[in-house]
């Protein structure tokens, strides 16, 4: 059974093991740090658990740190990600479900910017499937807009921000 529920205070030891276990670095201070913006209110954390066990999460940013969106006030979806063992089961609809619930509370647009190297191409495809459109901006690093020209690294923030509405 899948359920759907908030980041709980011994959940980042979890998560960092399993992320290791995948070849990733995602430390547990990082979901100590998403705890205490779960608690203030400024950024919820959905985990997905499948069985009882850890399957994913996401996590909404009420606000967004990619600037069109915060000027706009359009909470953003980041961090999304689900075990890889678990992947193409249903687990990120889901979690995208529960988020865009979560943000039609509150605004009836939601956003989300998607890496642009191969690791990214499912995620790319899943957002496109569930009808987000990019922004119309390009692309961004860091939450600013990229000009023509410009000399970026291409790594985790360089991004292409799509919107749906809710």
């Amino acid at each position: 059974m899948l359920e759907i529920g908030p980041l709980r205070d011994d959940d980042p030891p979890v998560f960092e093991a399993a992320f290791a276990a995948m070849g990733w670095t995602k430390p547990a201070a990082q979901y100590l740090r998403y705890l205490d913006e779960q608690t203030a209110g400024e950024r919820p954390i959905l985990v997905a658990r499948l069985d009882g066990a850890f399957a994913g999460y996401l996590t909404v940013k009420w606000e967004s740190t990619y600037r069109p969106f915060r000027a706009a006030g359009i909470p953003e979806i980041q961090d999304f990600n689900v075990l890889a063992h678990l992947r193409r089961r249903g687990v990120g609809s889901r979690l995208m479900d529960a988020a865009e619930a979560l943000i039609a509370r509150r605004w009836p647009v939601a956003g989300i910017g998607v890496g642009l190297y191969p690791d990214y191409g499912p995620a790319q495809r899943l957002y496109v499937l569930r009808g987000y459109l990019p922004d119309g901006r390009g692309i961004a690093w860091n939450g600013t807009n990229v000009t023509p020209m410009q000399t970026v690294e291409v790594d985790d923030d360089l991004a292409l921000y799509f919107t749906k509405a809710l």
